[in-house]
């Protein structure tokens, strides 16, 4: 089967899937009272409309026509498939799916963007791309695309991702990480990170991914760890970093390590070193950190996601612009993105992020 052919057959199934409950055609805040979780009041009507403001500035950020049909932005970074991906999971996380809800038809667009360049070896990516490595729009397309494989269970697109999944096993280094370019080479603990949720995205859904995979990423992340309780980059050595040490928290949560002396030294350590408002300007990973420290904190819960989400929902909001994006050194879409999934962790709507 032609991979058209296989786009073409996807779309039907998601259309017949998106026919059934509440159609399309609501809008937010209608969506919002059919369907929304319950948020235990973190969400305050400030903060949603924060979030309303991101995700509209996605919307008219992205192409809906044409070969780029689901790109994002005009230049730079608009054909990385991280950025896409991103984009799709911060229309999820608002309850939306692909041709349901008020953005189903902006998930779908990613949907067919990320298909439309995912080459024949299951390598999610668009070569030429402005990137800062295809691994990690490899990762985050492969994790978009098995939460929508898992939402949806339409057969069309297992073979999509059980071959991203592939890639991504086939590719692990001797060390147990993954680094920049889909070759058994360097590892550093970002990309594994990216790739370690990817692989969980998959295995929820009923994805075959191996345990010696899995084994080996722990082994990995693991051996990152500095006596500070935080990680470092790569296992060569180096300081911790908050960014980084959030990453690490997250690969162990996706590879089932949920709890022990590693977890808990790891998490006082993010304790100890939450970002400042001092700090938060001009930190060229600040979007980064925060999306893997929300997940840590949220996946802990207690007293320690409380006060980190009051923080990061106070900060978020007061650095979002009047046009309703985010600022980032890569791309306002990528800012964009992050922060509204952010934002969203309450709603417990995207399966990875689901307790």
């Amino acid at each position: 089967m032609s991979q058209t052919t296989r786009r073409t057959l996807l779309k039907s199934a998601l259309a017949a899937a998106g026919s059934c409950g509440v159609g399309s055609l609501l809008s937010a805040q209608e969506w919002r009272g059919t369907s929304r979780r319950n948020s235990r009041g973190l969400i305050t009507r400030e903060v949603q409309s924060s979030i309303d403001q991101g995700l509209q500035y996605l919307v008219q950020r992205q192409t809906m026509n044409g070969s780029q049909r689901g790109a994002f932005g005009t230049d730079g970074y608009r054909a990385n498939t991280a950025v896409v991906g991103l984009a799709g999971l911060a229309f999820m996380a608002a309850g939306s799916s692909p041709n349901r809800g008020p953005y189903g038809a902006n998930i779908s667009a990613c949907l067919d963007y990320l298909l439309a360049n995912t080459q024949s070896g299951g390598f999610v990516a668009l070569p030429n791309a402005r990137t800062h490595g295809p691994m990690y729009g490899h990762g985050f397309a492969t994790l978009f695309l098995a939460e929508v494989y898992g939402m949806s269970g339409a057969a069309e697109l297992r073979d999509t991702v059980r071959a991203a999944v592939k890639l991504i096993v086939d590719t692990q280094n001797a060390d147990g990480g993954w680094r920049y370019q889909p070759v058994r080479s360097e590892a550093d603990i970002s990309v594994t990170v990216c790739q370690m949720m990817a692989l969980r995205a998959a295995r929820n859904a009923g994805i075959f991914v191996p345990n010696e995979t899995v084994d080996r990423c722990i082994d990995y992340v693991t051996r990152s760890q500095n006596a500070d309780g935080g990680f470092s980059y790569m296992l060569s050595g180096g300081p911790s970093a908050f960014p980084r040490s959030a990453a690490g928290v997250v690969a162990l949560y996706s590879a089932g390590m949920y709890e022990g002396e590693i977890i808990e030294r790891a998490l006082k350590y993010l304790d100890d070193n939450l970002p400042q408002e001092s700090t938060f300007r001009g930190n060229n990973h600040f979007f980064y950190g925060q999306y893997y420290a929300a997940q840590a904190f949220w996946h802990v819960g207690t007293q320690r996601w409380d006060r980190y989400y009051r923080m990061i929902r106070e900060v978020l909001t007061e650095r979002q612009t009047a046009q309703g994006f985010w600022t980032d050194f890569i791309c306002p879409e990528y800012g964009t993105a992050m922060a509204c999934i952010v934002l969203q962790l309450p709603n417990n709507y995207l399966p990875i992020f689901q307790k």
